[in-house]
């Protein structure tokens, strides 16, 4: 049976540590619902009211868009590989990009990754837990690496062009907030 509590608790925060996956749900008032996995160490517990993830560049930029029209954010672990276990965290979230002053405090926190492409803070409103018995078992075997290779070629300025021709509009066609955030941008106009 589910239970629900304001904010995380230690066992919760240390549930969250030990996961490799974690799912992202975002939505605007229109439009597609988003539900995206993320991995490779990029989730943080700042506080038991607040979690900070990583988003790497990909092929869309659906969370950016949907937090910019309509800002809640559900963050879903499970347990794959021990006693069964869902985490949901309900909120609200902002993305911050690589030119806002918070962005150099936040990023120390995680390792380097030539892929990121800018994080999100949410503000916890609601934590449920439920037991995930029909969750399968799985084994975790190791994180990609393609993506930060791939990345790596590209280099910054390819990052950004990446970014300009993939990332500027969701699948619905609402603005992500990119372009505003290019460090070749922030540089023209000083």
């Amino acid at each position: 049976m589910g239970q629900q509590f304001a904010e995380l608790d230690d066992k919760h925060i240390a549930f969250i540590e030990r996961q490799h996956i974690f799912f992202v749900g975002t939505a605007a008032d229109s439009g597609q619902v988003n539900i995206s996995p993320k991995g490779g160490d990029s989730l943080r517990v700042l506080s038991p009211t607040k979690i900070a993830w990583l988003n790497f560049t990909g092929s869309g930029n659906e969370s950016a868009a949907h937090t910019l029209l309509n800002n809640r954010m559900t963050i879903m672990l499970c347990s794959f590989d021990e006693a069964p276990k869902i985490l949901r965290c309900y909120g609200r979230a902002r993305a911050v990009h690589l030119n806002d002053p918070e962005w150099h405090e936040l990023y120390a926190k995680f390792p380097a990754n030539p892929g990121a492409r800018q994080m999100f803070i949410q503000e916890i409103e609601l934590v449920q837990s439920s037991c995930g018995m029909a969750v399968p078992n799985f084994e975790y075997q190791g994180d990609r690496n393609a993506l930060d290779k791939w990345a790596e070629k590209k280099g910054p300025l390819g990052i950004e062009d990446y970014w300009l021709k993939k990332n500027q509009h969701s699948i619905d066609g609402f603005h992500t907030g990119i372009q505003q955030n290019l460090s070749r941008v922030k540089a023209s106009n000083e």
